[in-house]
């Protein structure tokens, strides 16, 4: 059986990175190695270089197939067998072959050559890739027809991503080296602006990356490891607000960034028994840091604060996990239990726990504080100072016990009941007198060793202790609640405060609000609909409220849904302020909707007073002159010669020509009915209306040159208004080239636009001034109007944006000013058979 050819890939983010200049470079490699390498189909697109590297390498001759009267040159997949070379060159993987092929797809004759035990380098842009093809859509704007299956793809043996940075790759194409000189502009105006190459070269690497990913569980899976090998580091930072968080986050930082791709999470939790913000200021500049090292921020609120730091951890796949040491000291220890820092650590499992110490990390002894209403906890810790404390006690009083020290042994034993009442409350303290009064019965009073009460005093004095236990139980459990309620509050005003945060910062507000509610209430879900059940923003998990999640109205016509916990009233009352924060939300979005529902009324409006501001300027100049021609005639009288009354005659006559002819012009093209523009649009091809507009400049091939590559395109235009806008720039662009230089005019589509250019090699315009010339008939201070009316750049700008296209100013490569008109492309009506597309490369 033959063993099947191995298949490496070359993965470009763009065309004219160098894939097929790599793949001839290692051929050459390879080949000076004594390896039998081939050129099954090899594409130059005209460049010198590749051509250059391919020079002198073996290749199988190509066939030739006719489609449509069209001479196509294919690979030629049985010569290539024939020939069976050790390793075959392919470029283009994604190319699709012309009709009456084997396969459809060059992807499918590499495949039979890798059957065959032949191994093939090929190459491929990552807009290819059949699972990215969407995406890469909505960053370019550009459909791709041709792309390859994943499936193949990842059952290449060698995936290598081919880089350039995007200004180096705009450098390159901008010296001639990837496209002719004709298509550099569109080129670089269009799919290859800076921020669609940074963003297909991020895809490209992180397509690498989870490919790699999935390698490495295969390599795991296929040799039995199941410990967990952490490639990527996602770092939390627990934050208490206090001074040592900047040490923490900067900790953090530099642990995530130890490997690729790590992430980092800072987290404070609010809660009446956990963490304190006892420096608002410093939480608020700790929240600024890690946005300033590449973290995100988030807050929780959980009753127990180490249980809320693990479970966050784990919630988003946490790695590491850092904490700040312990500022309590030994005794404060000794007496509270272990601290948060030791119970996350018991309680973290798989996930690595930094105990980070600070300059705050040691602090002198201190009273334990009280931090929250009375849990069970401390009315525990009461009954075990009533139980441990009285007999301690007794055993001390009995031990220096007298004839004159009663006085002090009750004291004593009331001084217990107080501290039982202030550690564990009312039922521990109530436990404590009764037990003290028995106690002090049995030891101290006679007869001795026997509950004998003969005395009322006695009686009473059983009573004061439960009295003094009482009260001081309800004054510790009364401020235990204010302490609570106010914690609370504070952790809820923090919560709001954050949740602002992140909408002042740019996030997307309900998106913003409904994660930051899940998080901080400690949900499995939350999602936002509207009342026809659409989805507006959602997170985490899917909610199921009716069945175990509960619904919070917001405004008339939207309902937050949450599932995954049950919520305290408390906790309800603040849901209804998140619920006003996406009520106003969503008004927001609505307005902002309606803005744009009227931009094209303002658009409008804005053409109208162009309009309006045009007519003024050049109404008044050639009026004036005709109203002067005409009073020196009737101010003159007979006494004019008849050159001079000629002379005045003409001067009126032109000036009332012009005008005439303006009115005209300006009623034609405009159409204005009822105070609003009227605009005819229709299927227009731009060719019929360049052609036009040259001829009414009067420019030849000696003024113009055209590079009209819009095939059988058309726009949707009015084609009076759009020769309107083509003869002004026309007539700017030849005012203002050099002599002897000519006028380009391309024409080119990308996505579902055509642009059409005007490009001079004049002296350009600075870009802070680009927004200056459309400013109505203003010519860079240039006040002469004896180059003709015209309508000027404002009013151009004005009929494009009536016809939903767009006018802008660039540079132009070399010096000098292109002017870019876009304008909607005709939509195409579906054919069954079409001919096969190009790749970008």
């Amino acid at each position: 059986m033959t063993k099947r050819g191995r298949l490496r890939v070359l993965l470009g983010a763009a065309p004219g990175v160098g894939k097929t200049f790599a793949m001839l470079e290692e051929a050459r490699r390879i080949r000076a190695d004594g390896v039998d390498v081939a050129i099954a189909f090899v594409e130059t697109h005209g460049r010198a270089a590749t051509a250059a590297m391919a020079d002198g390498l073996p290749e199988v001759a190509r066939t030739t197939v006719t489609h449509r009267g069209v001479a196509l040159e294919e690979m030629d997949l049985d010569a290539v067998l024939e020939r069976h070379p050790t390793v075959a060159l392919v470029d283009e993987l994604a190319h699709t072959n012309a009709p009456g092929g084997a396969h459809e797809k060059r992807w499918q004759d590499v495949d039979v050559l890798l059957a065959a035990g032949i191994d093939v380098i090929s190459t491929l842009n990552i807009q290819h890739i059949e699972s990215l093809n969407d995406v890469v859509e909505q960053i370019t704007g550009a459909p791709q027809r041709e792309t390859v299956p994943d499936r193949f793809l990842r059952g290449a043996d060698q995936v290598e991503v081919v880089d350039l940075a995007p200004q180096a790759l705009r450098d390159r194409l901008a010296s001639g080296t990837v496209y002719p000189a004709e298509r550099i502009d569109a080129a670089l105006s269009n799919y290859f602006r800076i921020g669609n190459l940074t963003a297909l070269r991020e895809l490209a690497l992180l397509w690498l990356a989870d490919e790699v990913d999935q390698a490495l569980k295969g390599y795991r899976a296929e040799h039995g490891i199941s410990s967990t090998w952490e490639a990527r580091e996602r770092v939390v930072v627990a934050l208490t607000g206090g001074p040592e968080g900047e040490t923490l986050l900067r900790r953090g930082a530099r642990i995530a960034a130890r490997s690729a791709g790590g992430e980092l999470l800072a987290v404070h939790v609010s809660s009446q028994d956990g963490l304190r913000t006892e420096h608002p200021a410093a939480l608020t500049q700790q929240r600024a840091l890690v946005e300033k090292l590449g973290g995100t921020y988030h807050q929780v609120i959980g009753e127990d604060v180490p249980t809320a730091l693990v479970e966050f951890a784990r919630s988003v796949n946490a790695t590491q996990l850092v904490l700040g040491a312990s500022r309590r000291g030994r005794a404060a220890a000794a007496l509270t239990g272990p601290g948060i820092g030791a119970t996350v650590v018991r309680e973290s499992g798989d996930i690595d726990v930094h105990m980070v110490n600070h300059a705050e990390g040691v602090r002198r002894l201190a009273l334990p504080r009280r931090t929250g209403a009375l849990t069970a906890r401390r009315r525990l810790l009461g009954f075990a100072l009533a139980i441990v404390g009285g007999p301690l006690l007794t055993w001390l009083l009995a031990s220096v016990r007298s004839d004159d020290s009663i006085t002090s042994d009750v004291l004593s034993y009331q001084l217990l009941v107080v501290l039982v009442a202030l550690v564990g409350g009312i039922w521990p303290a109530l436990f404590a007198a009764v037990l003290s009064g028995l106690t002090l019965d049995f030891f101290f009073i006679e007869p001795l060793y026997a509950v004998h009460i003969h005395e009322p005093l006695h009686l009473l004095a059983v009573a004061l202790y439960v009295v003094i236990a009482v009260l001081v139980s309800v004054i510790v459990d009364r401020a235990a609640r204010y302490t609570r309620a106010a914690r609370r509050s504070a952790a809820e005003a923090e919560l709001i405060q954050t949740i602002a945060g992140s909408v002042l910062r740019g996030d997307d507000a309900l998106q913003a609000l409904v994660d930051r509610t899940r998080e901080a209430f400690g949900l499995r879900g939350a999602r936002l609909v509207d009342a026809t059940g659409a989805e507006l923003a959602a997170s985490g998990q899917p909610t199921t409220p009716s069945r175990d999640g509960i619904e919070i109205p917001v405004g008339a016509d939207a309902t937050l849904e949450l599932s995954g916990a049950e919520l305290a009233a408390s906790e309800r009352r603040l849901l209804t302020v998140v619920a006003s924060q996406l009520s106003a939300a969503l008004e927001h979005r609505r307005l902002e909707r309606t803005a744009r529902e009227i931009e094209p009324i303002a658009a409008s409006d804005r053409v109208r007073g162009a309009l309006l501001s045009a007519l003024s300027h050049d109404l008044r100049r050639p009026l004036a002159a005709a109203t002067a021609a005409i009073g020196g005639l009737r101010a003159a009288g007979i006494s004019l010669s008849a050159d001079d009354r000629r002379e005045l005659l003409d001067t009126a006559a032109e000036s009332l020509g012009g005008l005439g002819a303006l009115v005209t012009d300006l009623l034609d093209v405009t159409r204005i009915q009822a105070g609003a523009l009227s605009i005819r649009v229709a299927s227009t091809d731009p060719e019929s209306v360049i052609a036009p507009a040259l001829d009414e400049l009067g420019m030849g091939p000696n003024e113009v040159s055209l590079a009209l590559q819009h095939g059988d395109a058309s726009v949707q235009a009015d084609p009076v208004l759009l020769q309107r806008v083509l003869v002004n720039l026309l007539a700017n662009a030849s005012r203002y080239s050099p002599a002897g230089e000519r006028v380009l005019v391309t024409t080119s589509t990308f996505a579902d636009r055509l642009e059409i250019r005007i490009i001079d090699h004049g002296p350009g315009i600075a870009a802070e001034k680009y927004d200056d010339i459309f400013v109505p008939f203003q010519r860079l201070g240039d006040t002469d109007n004896s180059t003709g009316l015209g309508l000027g750049l404002a009013l151009s700008r004005g009929f494009v944006d009536s016809m939903h296209g767009t006018l802008l100013p660039e540079d132009t490569p070399g010096g000098g000013l292109t002017m870019v008109v876009s304008l909607p492309v005709t939509p195409a009506v579906p054919v069954s058979d079409s001919a096969p597309s190009g790749d970008l490369s």
